[in-house]
């Protein structure tokens, strides 16, 4: 039996019904533990979980150990887990250890695929997608058959969130896929970096016309276009992340002194123009490897935990 104490802050965050500030940070591409645990400072009091990056684009530091870190600074952590690179029992092994480090926040992704980062010779693994990740640990205290076993003793429950791509096509099949991550046991969603408002317009109707939005909290990524080198470079990416001309243009047009800052007047705006939608349950901020700019779009845009 589950009880309010085995739930995580982010859980009971989830299920008050309250908005949801998040930040999502990549770990050093090295072993600094101070750096980790310098940026959760920086973090505390301003989120309400602070995310960790799984080798996205590049080589890191741990995401469970650089969440194992924050933990330690006292702010709750969300541990980003792809299947990419680890089948489903070093998944499970994985998660048994983020238990003994005190993390139980647990974003699963499949990951982006390793011919699109720096590491393209690795070999990827893909023995589960994210859905099947999530299904997975939300049953794994009392089965374990996916990897042998009955069960696993002293395993408290997780949170777990999915990924939502509003710009990926058809839209009736992404409401499908999150309709199966909802049952398979996620709690919230937390959606791709959204740059194209009208899309993301369309696909809301979607989604709240299927009730999703009353099953789990979903939760608006924000990305900010710090440089123009940057911006371009990610709006190249694929799949396609779906950045209007006239939003690319607006950051890399501006001198190099002023690209950081309408790419932070960009994504304040995004804020405001999406908070007013009936359902949206909060924002997810990453500042694109520069964690001030993050910090400066939060308190810009007067997200408030309370």
């Amino acid at each position: 039996m589950t009880t309010q104490t085995d739930k995580t802050a982010l859980q009971k965050r989830i299920e008050s019904g309250k908005s949801v500030v998040l930040a999502q940070v990549a770990p050093p591409a090295g072993g600094a533990g101070e750096a980790v645990r310098q940026t959760a400072r920086k973090f505390a009091g301003k989120v309400h979980a602070l995310g960790l990056t799984d080798n996205s684009r590049q080589v890191r530091m741990s995401a469970m150990a650089a969440a194992s870190l924050v933990a330690a600074e006292g702010v709750e952590p969300l541990w980003h887990l792809v299947t990419r690179d680890r089948n489903r029992i070093a998944l499970v092994s994985d998660a048994l250890g983020a238990q003994g480090l005190g993390v139980r926040n647990v974003l699963c992704t499949s990951g982006t695929h390793q011919t699109l980062g720096a590491f393209r010779a690795a070999r990827n693994v893909f023995d589960i997608d994210s859905t099947q990740l999530i299904r997975l640990l939300a049953n794994l205290p009392a089965d374990g058959q996916a990897v042998g076993a009955r069960g696993f003793d002293s395993v408290a429950p997780f949170c777990l969130g999915g990924v939502a791509s509003p710009c990926a096509d058809p839209l009736e099949l992404q409401v499908l896929r999150l309709c199966k991550k909802l049952t398979a046991g996620a709690t919230f969603l937390v959606t791709a970096p959204i740059f194209d408002l009208d899309r993301f317009g369309a696909w809301w109707r979607e989604v709240t016309r299927a009730g999703l939005h009353e099953k789990a909290a979903i939760i608006a990524g924000v990305r900010v276009l710090t440089t123009s080198d940057a911006a371009r470079a990610y709006a190249q990416q694929r799949p396609d992340p779906m950045i209007p001309a006239a939003v690319l243009e607006r950051v890399t047009s501006a001198p190099a002194a002023g690209g950081r800052k309408a790419g932070i007047e960009l994504a304040c705006q995004t804020i405001e123009k999406l908070r007013g939608m009936s359902g949206l349950r909060g924002f997810d901020v990453c500042g694109d490897g520069d964690e001030e700019a993050a910090l400066e779009v939060i308190a810009a845009s007067g997200l408030r935990i309370e």
